[in-house]
Order: structure tokens, then C-alpha cells, then sequence
């Protein structure tokens, strides 16, 4: 019996927050449109109009405001319960259609069409339904392994009216005409400084990079090169990940809305971080034995002091309860404060996180309460339910003066009722 050639298929959102944002917004088809980051500080997603302008990635919204403003381009705050939703959407279409998915991340996903018998046309037909039933156009790259994949993906999307948007890379002499005019910078995982490192040795292009020799990239750089080189050559490296390996740390990180002196407000931002960072706890079936606390002020601005510091609290048994490791965190906020600083921002990080019975209990320590198993089981079904934060700890405001800033934020229109997109006649 012959062997079935392996057949991945990477299908991406294109500019996916913008379109997010476009889907509800019809009369901007044509417009370019930015993203900004939390409290709307830089640009982290541009349509293909923007991009079109020179607006770069990471670039400071008070620097290129006046910009954008002259160029009449739309700006919208970031809004990931929106994008979050739509993400959903746009993945139950490809798992529909497809027979075993990998979600990679939230705007992508590898789908396995090994023994399809046409994968170009099965493609095409996921990205014509994944556009008609969430309104995201996407790109599909296919080829035999998971680094050609992205690269037939970039160059769908590269050549996208030659190509409409989808491109089967298995054939040997497209996959290597792709492959020379690729430069080795656009190769899946290869960053800026290692492709400095790669120019310096001859390897310019995605070719040069699959030709070299990979036990020389192995012992120069490491086994993560020398696998991409083997990809790249066809031979499949990386396997499709039917379920999505659990985290080892769990962080939350916010930029507070306004610098923060008083210890008050920022109790409450911790409180806040740690009831999320909790629920994504929960959420993977994880427990935690270690949670650190930082803070920090402004760290580029020559006339504010800076000072930033973090504190490791250490917790008697693993735990997923949120009022335990909340009142973890906040003891070790106490320590690290100082008065006569302004904060800017807080970070709660989850560690050394294990799965129940993974550890073994000490006769003479505590373990969690089944009690508390139970609270937390009722906090996370009433939420599911009727939204985040509808039940919650006392600690944690409604509307804090602290929050972040997102004064360009669309509407929840597909995840609150009173903000469901309206249509009407005229």
C-alpha cells in the first residue's frame, strides 16, 4: 500500500482584529483601520490599507495621532471580548469542515486534510465559509509540513490575487520557486536577530536556509533552526497538537489607566488581576503552589522616579481558590509598596502550577478544602452565565478610576444584549 502524503493546512485571519471591527462596521470596507493596545498606548494591528500607509507596528498612538488623523484613518481601542467571540466563530467554521484542528492562536489554526483528495478545493471552500458566516476573510497555506504551511500561507496572502487567497505548496517545483524568492526573515520563527545571524553566514532566503546544512544550524544555533531547516526541505518536524498543552505559568499584566500613589486603588488592581489570572486557573483544571506580585512605575519618563519590584508568595498547599491566592498576593503588594512613587502598572504571575494528582498530599500539611472547590465551581458557572465579574470578591470594584483607557472602543455586539448590532432601513 502506497504511503498517504501528509497534508497540513494553516488557515489565518487576515489583519484579524481590524476585520473584527470591520465586520460590524460595513461602511469602513475600504478605510484604513488601526488597533491600539491596552489604554490605547500603541498600534498593534493595522488593516491592509494602513499597512499600505507606512503605519508601522508598535507604533506610539500620541506619536502617529495627528497622522492618522490626516490620513483619515479610523482608530479603535482594543476590544477582546469582541475578538475573542468572533475567534470562536471563525474556528467552530474550520472545525466543521475540516477532520482534526489545531487552534495555534486566537486569529489561526493547522488543519490536517492528510488523505483529502482535494486539498486546494477543500481550502477554498473553508475560506468561502469561514468569510459567508463570520464575515473574516482568511488565507490558507497548505503543504506537508507545518513551516511550509505558514510559508504557503504568507505567500497566499502575499500574491492574493493570483493565488485567491489559497495555495498548495506540496508540489516540489512551487515549493521551491516559493522557496527562492521568500527571504529567510518571512520563515516561521526566524526574528530579527536571527536573521542577522543567518545573513552573516550566506543564508538569505527561505531556499539557502533548507539547503543548509542542518546539523551545522543545530550545534550553531539550536535544535529549533536545524527542525525548521528539515520543514523546510519537506520533512515534517512538528506535529499537529490535537489538544492544547496546558500552561506552565498563568500571568496577568495590565497598564493602569492613570499613575497610581495610594495603596488603595492598587490592592484593588491586584485583587482584579489575580480573580482573572484565577479563572484562567480553573478554566485548564490547573491548581498553584506559587504566586508572584510586581509593580512598577513609568519606566521612560526622565523626570518620574522609576522603582519596580516583585515578591514570590509562597502557598501552603496548591490551590485554585481565588479569595486564598488574592489574599496571597495582596500581603506580598504590602511588602513591596513604597510611598512617593507613581505606579503604572501591576502583574500577577501563577507558578509552578500542577494538576490534581499530580502531587502528593503530606499527612501533616492542609490541603484544600472541598469546600472551597465547591465556591469556586458556583463563581465560575454563575459567570459563565451571566457574564464575568457578575459574581465576584468584595475587593474588586465595578468601575474603577484605575481602569484601563479605551476611550475607541466598539461595541460587545455579539456578546452583550444591549449591544446587539442594530440594522434598520431608511
Amino acid at each position: 500500500m502506497a504511503n498517504i502524503e501528509r497534508t497540513l493546512a494553516l488557515i489565518d485571519c487576515n489583519s484579524f482584529y481590524a476585520a473584527c471591527e470591520r465586520v460590524f462596521r460595513p461602511d469602513l470596507r475600504t478605510t484604513p483601520i488601526v488597533v491600539l493596545s491596552n489604554n490605547d498606548g500603541c498600534v498593534i494591528a493595522r488593516s491592509a490599507e494602513a499597512k499600505a500607509l507606512g503605519i508601522k507596528m508598535g507604533a506610539p498612538y500620541f506619536k502617529v495621532r495627528l497622522d492618522l488623523e490626516r490620513w483619515g484613518v479610523v482608530v479603535f481601542s482594543s476590544n477582546y471580548a469582541l475578538y475573542g467571540d468572533m475567534s470562536e466563530r471563525v474556528m467552530t467554521v474550520i472545525e466543521q469542515r475540516a477532520p482534526a484542528v489545531e487552534v495555534y492562536s486566537i486569529d489561526e489554526a493547522f488543519a490536517d486534510m492528510t488523505g483529502v483528495a482535494d486539498a486546494e478545493s477543500l481550502g477554498r471552500r473553508i475560506r468561502a465559509d469561514v468569510l459567508r458566516f463570520t464575515g473574516i476573510p482568511v488565507g490558507v497555506g497548505i503543504a506537508s509540513t507545518k513551516t511550509l504551511a505558514k510559508l504557503a500561507n504568507h505567500s497566499a496572502k502575499r500574491w492574493m490575487k493570483q493565488t485567491g487567497g489559497v495555495i498548495d505548496l506540496r508540489d516540489p517545483e512551487r515549493r521551491d520557486k516559493v522557496l527562492r524568492i521568500t527571504s529567510v526573515s518571512d520563515v516561521w520563527g526566524v526574528g530579527r536577530r536571527m536573521t542577522e545571524h543567518l545573513n552573516s553566514m550566506g543564508i538569505r532566503s527561505a531556499w539557502d536556509l533548507a539547503n543548509a546544512d542542518a546539523w551545522t544550524l543545530r550545534k550553531q544555533f539550536s535544535v529549533v533552526i536545524e527542525k525548521t531547516a528539515r520543514e523546510l526541505r519537506g520533512t515534517p518536524c512538528l506535529e499537529l497538537e490535537d489538544v492544547t498543552p496546558l500552561k506552565q505559568e498563568i500571568c496577568c499584566s495590565r497598564m493602569f489607566g492613570d499613575r497610581l500613589r495610594e495603596l488603595a486603588p492598587i490592592r484593588e488592581a491586584v485583587a482584579t488581576y489575580a480573580a482573572r489570572a484565577c479563572e484562567k486557573l480553573r478554566a485548564q483544571q490547573s491548581l498553584c503552589k506559587r504566586v508572584r506580585v510586581s509593580i512598577r512605575t513609568g519606566m521612560f519618563n526622565p523626570d518620574e522616579p522609576r522603582f519596580a519590584k516583585g515578591i514570590v508568595c509562597e502557598l501552603p498547599y496548591p490551590t485554585d481558590d481565588t479569595r486564598y491566592i488574592t489574599r496571597a498576593a495582596i500581603a506580598g503588594l504590602e511588602l513591596i509598596y513604597r510611598e512617593g512613587f507613581a505606579f503604572s502598572k501591576a502583574e500577577i504571575l501563577l507558578m509552578d502550577l500542577c494538576q490534581r494528582g499530580e502531587y502528593t498530599d503530606d499527612l501533616f500539611t492542609e490541603t484544600q478544602p472541598a469546600a472551597a472547590e465547591r465556591v469556586m465551581g458556583v463563581l465560575d458557572a454563575v459567570n459563565a452565565k451571566w457574564g464575568r465579574n457578575t459574581l465576584r470578591p468584595g475587593r474588586i470594584p465595578t468601575a474603577p478610576d484605575w481602569g484601563m483607557r479605551r476611550e475607541l472602543m466598539s461595541q460587545s455586539f455579539t456578546t452583550r444584549l444591549d449591544q446587539l448590532w442594530k440594522v434598520g432601513c431608511r
